[in-house]
């Protein structure tokens, strides 16, 4: 899932299982840790104060989300929202282990590819009206037709009807006549299926609160853009004020199978892309948790007892678009642009960006699948690195491959021409600041490169849309198996940013590509699966196109009468559990 702050941190060594979409809690370390951690071990503050209204909840997560339709949300920040107000068949608990919700129970066949979910008793909507499992037959259908065009819709290549031109097949997703079994079949074992289930694309949506509001400009509807009686959810808060780019506000949802547990009554959300400002508020007391703290300010952060950090399964990364017009301008063919963006690679000073930019222990990244993911098979998946740590030499590559295509003369130490391109970031300030040092890492051999700051809806579509030469990227782990960062890149993936397979012009055989991840899908050898897994991030790889710069990890700062907000490594944080001592 898209990273939108720049979490400054990285993902520690870990061989989990199965988890989820996450966040969290838990105090700083770059050794193994658990898959979610919680206030609740937290040390008290000896100058924390209490909060005299114990149901409210300010929190600072991001800055205004790009969707919280759950089945069109790719953010780390959107995720957030959407498990706090939505909830799926499965959901994960304060230990990230996954856990039923709106289903029960559940079975599943001998042969692995029948999962059939026996839903609990009285759902609602938080309109009051009646949730059965014929609401995630259409949620599911929805999510993946072509008409909503979801980013996530590549998910569905596990059933065994879906194809992008006409979505899910009736056979795929079934309810019962009474609404009280959902029959899921799969094409193939998917050993992380039921983290599946407890990710936003799969939550349910209302169909009669949906549907009313969609056109044929907007077949997703604009249900979900305001705050109002069209936006109607299934988890543990409902959305009842949006003043745009300032706050959101969430009350509990009464007609939540869990509402009794929660008891955090209002959630008071900060929306800015100034950490600075969330940050000031936090220590005024106006916040009582912020997901991001001010580079300038994570020193001092890190010495308080309310700093929290857990580990994380994601890689922050650069992004080249394959077909840029910039490759061309340079006289460069396919496979000098491929040169071109490896020689760019090794100028990055990635121990220089964890080490003043990040500061809290960050790991400078050589491959793209984080370290710690689990393989599949009962093992770590990084077996290699794709480039060297030792920066002066990989400087001195970097140089001759400049000059291999022409760009470089070693003789002069100096370009053969000028050499200028745009580099597209979301203008918080820890992005900023990465894209400040790349700037200055490429200048050293001559290499000028521009900053575009955009803010994030507009980064996220200008991003998406291939309008870019170079961008800053981020992904943080849906569930832990490698697929999930290799089946991004197929072809008709909405989150396909560095344009693969996209341009008939470019000689580039994309379509072996989608048919490996297929492959990949279907087989149930693991330890052959993990090969072909492999295959792939070396196939990602040899493009250039991907340069990873460090591995993820979650800081951030909760007051200490605050206990119960938790996370899990893919990025998640829930509050619904969360409680306030006075």
């Amino acid at each position: 899932m898209k990273k939108k702050l720049v979490s400054l941190v990285l993902v520690a060594s870990m061989a989990l299982g199965l988890a989820a979409c996450g966040s969290s809690s838990a105090p700083a370390s770059t050794e193994s840790g658990s898959a979610s951690a919680s206030t609740d071990g937290a040390a008290d503050s000896a100058s924390a104060v209490t909060k005299a209204d114990a149901t409210t909840l300010n929190i600072f997560m991001a800055s205004e989300p790009d969707h919280l339709d759950p089945a069109l949300n790719s953010t780390v920040d959107g995720g957030c929202l959407a498990v706090n107000s939505f909830e799926g068949l499965m959901r994960y608990n304060e230990n990230g282990e996954l856990e039923p919700a709106c289903a029960e129970s559940y079975t599943v066949s001998e042969d692995g590819t029948v999962y059939t979910f026996t839903l609990r008793d009285g759902l609602k909507w938080s309109n009051g009206e009646p949730l059965d499992a014929t609401d995630f037959v259409y949620s599911w259908k929805r999510a993946a037709s072509p008409e909503v065009a979801a980013d996530y819709s590549y998910l569905c290549e596990m059933f065994p009807s879906f194809t992008y031109e006409n979505g899910l097949g009736d056979e795929d997703v079934v309810a019962s006549e009474d609404g009280k079994t959902l029959t899921v079949t799969l094409a193939a074992v998917c050993p992380y299926f039921l983290d599946l289930c407890a990710f936003p694309f799969f939550f349910p949506v209302c169909e009669e609160a949906v549907e009313p509001t969609a056109t044929t400009d907007n077949p997703a509807g604009t249900w979900a853009l305001d705050a109002g009686d069209a936006f109607v959810c299934n988890g543990a808060y409902v959305l009842s004020a949006w003043n745009h780019d300032s706050d959101m506000t969430y009350v509990k949802n009464d007609n939540y199978w869990d509402a009794d547990s929660v008891s955090i009554t209002t959630l008071n959300v900060m929306l800015t892309s100034d950490d600075v400002a969330a940050y000031t508020a936090y220590q005024t007391g106006d916040l009582d948790f912020i997901d991001s703290i001010p580079n300038d300010e994570m020193e001092t952060a890190m010495q308080s007892d309310e700093f929290v950090i857990l580990d994380q399964l994601g890689t922050y990364y650069v992004g080249f678009n394959y077909n840029s017009d910039l490759y061309a301008s340079l006289g460069l063919d396919e496979e000098q642009a491929v040169v071109f963006r490896k020689a760019l690679n090794l100028l990055i000073d990635r121990q220089y960006i964890c080490d003043t930019i990040g500061q809290t222990g960050q790991v400078p990244a050589t491959t793209f699948i984080p370290a710690g993911a689990s393989d599949g098979n009962g093992g770590e998946f990084k077996n290699k690195d794709y480039f060297g740590t030792d920066y002066e030499a990989n400087v001195e590559e970097a140089k001759s491959l400049l000059e291999s295509i022409g760009l470089y003369d070693t003789a002069t130490g100096a370009l053969t021409q000028t050499v200028s391109f745009t580099y597209l970031t979301n203008n918080s300030e820890g992005n900023v600041k990465i894209a400040e040092a790349i700037q200055a890492d490429f200048a050293q051999v001559g290499i000028e490169m521009n900053i575009d700051q955009q803010e994030w809806n507009v980064f996220l579509n200008t991003r998406k849309n291939g309008d870019f030469d170079i961008a800053r990227e981020g992904w943080v782990m849906d569930y832990n198996d490698p697929i999930n960062m290799l089946e991004m890149w197929v072809t008709e993936s909405g989150n396909n940013d560095c344009q693969f397979g996209r341009d008939a012009s470019k000689s580039l055989d994309w379509a072996s590509y989608d048919e490996l991840i297929s492959e990949i899908r279907t087989t149930a050898d693991l330890a052959a699966r993990a090969e072909k897994m492999h295959e792939a991030e070396d196939i990602l790889m040899d493009t250039g196109c991907i340069v990873p710069i460090y591995y993820y990890n979650d800081p951030y700062m909760v007051k200490s009468y605050v206990k119960g907000v938790y996370g899990t490594v893919e990025g998640m944080k829930y509050f619904y559990h969360a409680t306030i001592e006075q």
